[in-house]
């Protein structure tokens, strides 16, 4: 028992019963010895070397400002706060470096989308005015006000009035020009009449007849087959060709009623208007001053019929055929 009424621990007897953990190092006595003199020693204090022996002084000393795990700081020696305020201050200014930096790169890109912008806006408006002066100036006159229109595109030029080959278009293809029609019958022919009449006249053509050989074949043609084309009831062979009635005269056939035993062709060939009438003008341009020679005249030369008189009746219903024909 101590001198303040205190009992000692049993087991440590430097240390006092009934105080608390809390106490720290520097609030406890100092350990009690009796020097060789036989005097006690004055009161020191040993210091803890965690600073704190107990929990909660050990959580005091942590939180205490300037301290550190293992003890108070040095002297000189700055404690971690300042250090923790500087990384922190670091990383904001980083951050707002950073915002700037991204607010900087959006606006770059939408100036650049807008100057893009810009710039196809301008190209379209150049093509459309390119288009509208390339194919009318009516169109350029019909654009809205709002519109801008360079003086260049209003004005005709060469590269103006150059066609797009864009909008080049496949000409059309060309109409063939259409068939002449026939004449209508005049001087009391038929149809049949008429076309074996258009037959002469343009077989004479070819040949380069003129006009005044045309009316003899053609009046000579009314005469001896009234412009059909007959074949021979006596010649049955001349039956099995295209004919347009049948005659008795011996072996006569044809628009001008030729004979195969005569020398003008083969039967089948007589039976052709058009090589019927080759062979009519044939002989007929070799007779001497056949141009100047009456109609009835000039027939007979080549014709040697039994009455030369009659081909001249038919002379001006020949002539108005063959104007028909040669109007067309």
């Amino acid at each position: 028992m101590r001198d303040d009424g205190t009992l000692d621990d049993q087991q440590n007897p430097g240390v006092a019963a009934g105080r608390s953990d809390v106490t720290t190092s520097s609030e406890r006595p100092a350990t009690t010895s009796t020097t060789t003199d036989g005097t006690r020693p004055e009161h020191h204090r040993i210091p803890s070397p965690g600073g704190t022996t107990t929990r909660s002084g050990r959580l005091r000393n942590l939180l205490a400002p300037g301290r550190s795990a293992s003890g108070p700081a040095a002297p000189g020696r700055p404690s971690r706060r300042p250090g923790r305020t500087v990384v922190a201050l670091a990383a904001g200014v980083t951050c707002c470096l950073g915002l700037a930096a991204l607010a900087q790169a959006r606006q770059e890109t939408r100036d650049d989308t807008a100057a893009r912008a810009a710039v196809a806006g301008a190209d379209l408006e150049r093509r459309a005015a390119t288009d509208a002066a390339s194919r009318s100036l009516d169109r350029v006159s019909a654009t809205t006000p709002s519109a801008t229109v360079s003086p260049s595109a209003a004005t005709p030029s060469a590269s103006a009035t150059t066609v797009d080959p864009d909008t080049t278009r496949a000409p059309a293809p060309r109409k063939r020009p259409a068939r002449p029609a026939d004449p209508a019958p005049v001087a009391g022919l038929t149809k049949a009449q008429m076309a074996n009449a258009k037959v002469i006249v343009r077989t004479g053509k070819a040949m380069g007849v003129p006009r005044r050989g045309l009316v003899i074949a053609v009046a000579t043609a009314m005469q001896e087959s009234n412009l059909y084309n007959v074949a021979s009831g006596v010649l049955p062979e001349s039956q099995k060709y295209p004919h347009q009635g049948v005659g008795w005269d011996h072996d006569s056939v044809g628009l001008f009623q030729q004979r195969a035993s005569s020398g003008w062709g083969e039967v089948g060939q007589l039976m052709d208007p058009a090589f019927a009438t080759r062979q009519f003008l044939a002989a007929l341009q070799q007779i001497p001053g056949w141009r100047d020679l009456p109609l009835t005249v000039a027939a007979q030369a080549v014709q040697i019929s039994a009455y030369p008189d009659l081909y001249a009746q038919h002379e001006w219903r020949a002539t108005e055929v063959v104007n028909a024909h040669l109007a067309v």
